[in-house]
């Protein structure tokens, strides 16, 4: 995409992150690449009744770090996270908004279910005690799913385009893709972007217990999200959120910023298929992976590794494994694929944003984290999964995978920076 007849380049300048292996960048990729599981029994509520008993947690969350007891009383958590990750990435970026055209600055975060824990304790109010008049007036602020959007432009001043994007597991992804197009065609100079979720609680569990997507491995929960492995049996639900912080090249350049990598291309389909299982042989993610690399003007043979969206589950890790070989051919065999959710377990609408993060701290390392909990291969899944233990491999150009229930498939693709 172009403006005034040039093409404006994006650039990563900021991170942030709240995972179920660590509260900040570094300390999730650190834990990442060491192979460490967030997965445990579930400590917020009785999963006596529950078909599955363990998730990914955020562990030492303290929303009273990041903001006053007031406004933590008044936010849900997946807002908390939010403002959390968005708090390190701005930071990070050292970008001063004092001196910036805040006009030129937008807020894109995306949910993809909002305020789940608000919105199941709210009903509790409305049938158990019997009457509209308890419910919270912070109800409705406190649920919608912009409303992440909403807080950090409002805390920072941001006056850009300020939305949320809602495609569930692909929500993060969009929301970053969307925040390149927006720099590139000149509407504004940086972005903060990326996604957020907290939907471990009674009715999180339950909804997908009834959909039976959840795995049941409940005698060794850490050893439950098994992406691409022959005995998976469903995926972990995670929790947490994370941010990146985008800019126009020559905007960043100008203020002195590091820049970590450069956001090259987005790719964006649907499989106008089924409202949960990908279309087959992964079409609709070929064809996404496909637009990226065109995006981004990379060949096959420039990318080194894919973040996969490997859920843990049959379909999509059959399908997305032949997707991306039919889009990379013989090249595929010599790229590193893994999963961040082996560790972390499914961030749904957070996940685009954290497998993002993972890919650029590729290309910024040269090493890649494993997949754990990789024993026995599965025929059907049959690349280099980085089984169990990082590597050190050259990572020029890396592309990640996110894809949603509804048919929505989104993928990001990153390479390093040159002048």
């Amino acid at each position: 995409m172009a403006y005034n007849g040039k093409p404006r380049r994006v650039v990563v300048t900021g991170m942030g992150a709240v995972t179920p292996i660590g509260l900040t960048v570094k300390e999730f990729w650190s834990h990442a690449l060491a192979g460490k599981s967030g997965v445990a029994t579930i400590t917020y509520f009785d999963t006596t009744q529950y078909d599955t008993k363990f998730a990914g947690e955020l562990k030492g969350f303290d929303p009273h770090n990041y903001m006053d007891r007031k406004l933590a009383q008044r936010v849900d958590p997946f807002t908390q996270y939010a403002l959390a990750a968005a708090e390190e990435a701005i930071k990070d970026s050292g970008i001063n908004f004092d001196t910036t055209d805040k006009e030129k600055v937008g807020v894109v975060i995306g949910s993809g279910i909002g305020g789940f824990k608000t919105f199941q304790t709210q009903v509790g109010n409305l049938f158990e005690r019997k009457g509209p008049d308890r419910i919270s007036p912070f109800f409705i602020p406190m649920m919608i799913p912009d409303i992440a959007a909403g807080r950090i432009s409002i805390k920072y001043g941001l006056k850009g385009p300020n939305y949320a994007t809602v495609s569930a597991c692909a929500t993060a992804s969009h929301a970053i893709g969307d925040s390149m197009m927006l720099i590139q065609r000149g509407l504004v100079d940086v972005m903060v972007c990326g996604g957020s979720e907290a939907g471990i609680c009674e009715m999180g569990i339950g909804g997908f217990n009834a959909l039976k997507a959840l795995s049941k491995r409940n005698d060794a929960p850490e050893k439950a999200s098994r992406p691409f492995e022959k005995d998976r049996d469903g995926f972990v639900m995670g929790e947490g959120g994370g941010v990146l912080i985008l800019e126009e090249l020559e905007h960043a350049k100008a203020r002195g910023a590091k820049i970590y990598a450069e956001m090259a291309g987005f790719g964006f389909t649907g499989d106008a298929h089924h409202i949960t299982e990908p279309a087959p042989n992964g079409e609709g993610a070929q064809r996404s992976m496909k637009m990226a690399l065109n995006d981004a003007g990379l060949k096959l043979t420039e990318v080194d590794y894919v973040n996969a969206h490997g859920t843990s589950t049959y379909y999509n890790d059959k399908y997305e494994t032949a997707a991306i070989k039919t889009v990379f051919g013989d090249h595929a065999q010599k790229l590193a694929v893994n999963s961040t959710k082996s560790m972390i377990g499914h961030l749904l609408g957070a996940a685009g944003v954290v497998g993002a993060i993972a890919a650029i701290m590729s290309v910024v390392t040269d090493e890649v984290h494993p997949t754990i909990n990789y024993d026995t291969p599965d025929p059907e899944c049959d690349l280099n999964y980085v089984p169990n233990k990082a590597i050190k491999k050259t990572v020029n150009a890396a592309i990640s995978n996110a894809f949603g229930f509804g048919g929505h498939n989104a993928t990001l693709a990153f390479k390093k920076f040159k002048t």
